[in-house]
């Protein structure tokens, strides 16, 4: 199951990591980074910094990406996804 959290995150507050570290467990959480109208920082950093929290397993850029396609994944790209998940998990452990 994934837990899909949006926002601007821009700046990355002790708050927004302490709401994302309170997701349950059995969820998979992918978050979606928003323009704000004058950001700080360029979305790129932001969603460097959000990818750097440990809850996170999916950073989304694009609001065309959201995550109906990626519940869809082919075979192969299920592997894949799967594998990345893997290797992302253990480096945050």
């Amino acid at each position: 199951m994934a837990f899909l959290v949006s926002g601007w995150f821009d700046p990355l507050l002790a708050a927004h990591a302490a709401r994302i570290d309170e997701i349950p467990d059995q969820f998979a959480v992918a978050v979606q980074i928003v323009d704000p109208p004058d950001p700080l920082l360029p979305g790129r950093a932001r969603a460097e910094l959000v990818a750097g929290l440990r809850r996170v397993e999916l950073v989304i850029l694009d609001e065309a990406q959201i995550l109906a396609p990626a519940l869809r994944l082919e075979d192969e790209e299920a592997e894949w996804r799967d594998a990345f998940l893997a290797h992302v998990r253990e480096r945050q452990s």
